[in-house]
């Protein structure tokens, strides 16, 4: 079966699984590690090859913009929808003048105007008005730093905005940590095409420091030079990029769903690829699970997770560095036997929207005892009575709560096509997950 989301009935009503799961699945690739490869590839000279490319619409926005830079993207270069070929511009943006969308992606507004601070000319940036509303101070003080021009058309420290770059020299810039580690990754991934490279400061604790990771890791896949003389210091050398053959892992925040809904429902699931060598932070989600009772296996080629339902314990959890699966592990929490704290996602507060909120009043919506803290959660064990989920067309809202539709009766999930923002075939495997769907070798 295959979902077309433009025609899902909104609301959509899931149907509770009947049985303990079963099931191998695939997640798409890592929409974090292709947004900064795609970074990495675009300001690289020659062409690069990535593969296991996420298409979502985060990415479809990232692709857009750079191209409209001057790099050349193409997709399903050997005939498979995830291989896309990059030529890249050198370091140096080719147009000079570009109106420029980065739709409703962080991660694309975060890393694109420092990309545009190494071009010449005018560039028009603009966002989904849900974008225009989260904060962008921190790249635009960065970036004013750093000699470029960016003046605002609307509220300060948001998008929209006209960025002019300044002389592409770098330097030194000193970047707070504790909103959002886009910020700082978005400057880390241009910093090797600046004249004299860049060194970053980070002025307050850093949250979701796994993603500073793994903007390095790729970073230096493609032939960047990072050095850390102290925990709060990068220093990025004026190598530019070299184009390289990337292979991208599967999303260990889309994985977080799938994997939980094993412990929800009882019974096993298993995610492809997502190994004990995976980069992202969120696949330690796993752990949390493994916290509550589940059991938790990883080998070279996948993740898996067991449980009886019925047997998830509660407690207290800080997800400061795996903020992106803290409404995954909210669902999870009404089937515990006791309560679970959720501490150190206050940030997520400027997310799509506030997720800390929005979480909260759609377990109370759902009849699940549900506090809302200054920096997260306590929620109390319970069963989900019938409900209509709002998601805010926030894709995680969507995602997380349709793992209390698979698990009780008269859950329907508004907005399901937000989806797409990461994950277009989320429908099609939470029918995978269903048991007898589709045996083993046929899922995907």
């Amino acid at each position: 079966m295959t979902f077309d989301l433009s025609r899902l009935p909104d609301p959509l009503l899931l149907r509770p699984v009947d049985g303990p799961l079963d099931a191998d699945v695939t997640v798409p690739g890592s929409k974090s590690i292709t947004n900064r490869a795609l970074v990495c590839a675009a300001l690289a000279g020659g062409t690069s090859t990535l593969r296991g490319a996420l298409s979502a619409d985060d990415t479809d926005a990232m692709a857009a913009i750079l191209t409209e830079l001057g790099v050349t993207i193409r997709r399903g270069t050997d005939g498979d929808d995830t291989t896309w070929s990059v030529t890249g511009c050198g370091g140096r943006p080719r147009a000079s003048e570009a109106g420029l969308d980065v739709r409703q992606s962080g991660t694309t507004a975060r890393f694109i105007p420092p990309v545009l601070a190494l071009g010449a000319g005018v560039y028009a940036v603009s966002a989904h008005p849900q974008m225009q509303a989260r904060p962008m101070d921190a790249t635009f003080d960065a970036l004013a730093a750093l000699g470029a021009t960016v003046a605002p058309d609307g509220e300060p420290g948001h998008l929209p905005a006209l960025v002019v770059p300044g002389e592409r020299r770098g330097g030194a810039v000193a970047v707070p940590g504790d909103a959002s580690s886009q910020f700082l990754s978005g400057l880390l991934l241009a910093g090797p095409c600046f004249d004299h490279g860049l060194t970053v400061q980070v002025t307050t604790e850093a949250v979701s420091r796994p993603y500073l990771d793994l903007t390095v890791a790729v970073m230096e896949a493609f032939g960047a030079v990072v050095s850390r003389p102290d925990p709060s210091t990068f220093v990025v050398a004026p190598t530019g990029y070299r184009a390289t053959d990337h292979r991208i892992e599967p999303d260990a925040s889309a994985a977080s769903y799938p994997l939980a809904a094993a412990a929800v429902c009882g019974g096993r699931v298993r995610v492809r690829g997502l190994g004990s060598g995976a980069l992202q932070g969120d696949a330690g989600f796993a752990d949390l699970l493994a916290e509550m009772g589940a059991q938790v296996r990883r080998d070279d080629d996948g993740t898996e997770v067991r449980a009886e339902r019925g047997s998830l314990r509660g407690g207290r959890f800080d997800l400061t560095h795996l903020s992106d699966t803290a409404p995954t592990l909210a669902c999870v929490a009404p089937f515990a036997t006791d309560e679970v704290v959720v501490t150190g996602i206050g940030f997520i507060r400027r997310k799509e929207i506030d997720r800390v909120a929005a979480v909260a009043g759609e377990l109370t919506r759902c009849g699940i005892d549900a506090t809302e803290d200054d920096d997260g959660w306590t929620i109390r064990p319970g069963t989900p009575r019938p409900a209509v989920v709002q998601t805010y067309e926030d894709h995680r809202m969507a995602m997380s709560f349709s793992l209390l539709g698979l698990a009780a009766d008269g859950i329907s999930i508004a907005g399901p096509g937000c989806v797409a923002k990461t994950f277009p075939g989320w429908w099609d495997l939470v029918e995978q997950l269903r048991p007898g769907t589709l045996p083993p070798a046929l899922r995907s």
